[in-house]
């Protein structure tokens, strides 16, 4: 398998058409440059030193040096050996409510925030398990595919904020059904789903959800973020949200909810006051569950690639080099022939 290191580095790229495109604008205004001297003819026989066919050639030796420069930056790697591990495991399928409610500050930095941290603690704990994400508002997405890669759900989880969803509301029954059908068939592994929301559902359904979760076998727990004293919702330009009356509105954890949501789909609901405590006590539920074989390719001993493209450099340079030369060499004879006249 083939991969960078450090493909952040690839960004870089873009220089080079950058650099081509300012190439072009640079020569259209010099032809029209020669166009007002005279004859453009006449002025490249004037000028026999001046090729533009080599002067093109040396641009683009020396964007192919500069790119491959690049990419050795990124440290290009090739995987030498390959194998298919059956690990033992379980699937997760996180729920993230990112309704506008979960931006109130009751707990800091806010309740989306928190829970963002709370999940990329939790992807630390994983080891053989695999983990999706489904994100819900007055509508719900898979935001990741139930995947063995824990660095993909961590990336993912940067991109997540409420103007995801247009759809305002918390439909907390459509997450689980997601969340559901993400899951791949397979009878003998243990199934969760891990709900974090503040409990305000306003679209109804979502205990009845739960209970069909249960039929299928599958955990169904609630980690609830907030406070039950409330806080407001912040907009972006620097106020709160108002109820139709003009009050702000407060946003408050609705223990109640969670908790009968947890219990209909046989899981555990946990206050997310203290998240080390809530970390530990899911951990400990969900390595009750049964496990089942998992299939991963693992790719291991990488070598670094990038001698192969440091030779390429070179040799690009030394023939930008001898371009060079060679346009030196045909313009001596003509210099010491006017010399002699």
């Amino acid at each position: 398998m083939f991969r960078f290191e450090d493909p952040t580095y690839l960004w870089l790229l873009l220089i080079i058409p950058i650099l081509a495109v300012m190439r072009f604008v640079s020569i259209r205004k010099q032809r029209k440059r020669m166009r007002l001297l005279g004859n453009p003819e006449l002025l490249r026989k004037l000028s026999p030193g001046i090729s533009r066919r080599r002067t093109a050639v040396k641009f683009w030796l020396l964007m192919a040096a500069i790119a491959l420069m690049i990419v050795m930056i990124a440290r290009p790697q090739m995987g030498k050996s390959i194998s298919h591990e059956k690990r033992k495991g379980i699937q997760t399928m996180i729920c993230l409510d990112i309704s506008n409610s979960m931006m109130a500050q009751d707990v800091a930095p806010s309740r989306l925030e928190k829970s963002k941290i709370l999940i990329e603690d939790l992807v630390d704990h994983f080891q053989n398990d695999q983990i999706g994400m489904v994100v819900f508002a007055g509508d719900a997405f898979i935001q990741l595919p139930i995947t063995s890669d824990y660095v993909s759900a961590k990336l993912f989880l940067q991109d997540i904020d409420p103007s995801l969803i247009g759809t305002q509301g918390t439909d907390i029954a459509q997450a689980i059904r997601l969340a559901m059908q993400s899951f791949t068939k397979n009878g003998d592994q243990g199934k969760a789903i891990i709900v974090i929301t503040d409990g305000e559902d306003h679209e109804g359904g979502a205990e009845e959800m739960a209970q069909a979760a249960e039929k299928e076998g599958i955990r169904v727990f609630i980690l609830g973020i907030g406070t039950t004293a409330g806080a407001p919702i912040p907009l972006a330009d620097g106020g709160y949200m108002k109820d139709r009356s003009g009050q702000v509105v407060m946003s408050r954890l609705n223990e109640q909810m969670c908790q009968q949501l947890a219990k209909a789909g046989k899981g555990i609901y946990m206050h997310v006051d203290n998240p080390s405590v809530a970390e530990t006590q899911l951990d400990n539920e969900l390595q009750k569950m049964q496990q089942g074989d998992i299939d991963n390719t693992v790719y291991s001993d990488y070598d670094e690639q990038f001698q192969g493209i440091a030779i390429l450099v070179l040799i690009i340079l030394i023939a930008e080099a001898i371009l060079l030369e060679k346009k030196r060499d045909q313009q001596v004879p003509k210099d010491s022939s006017t010399e002699r006249k």
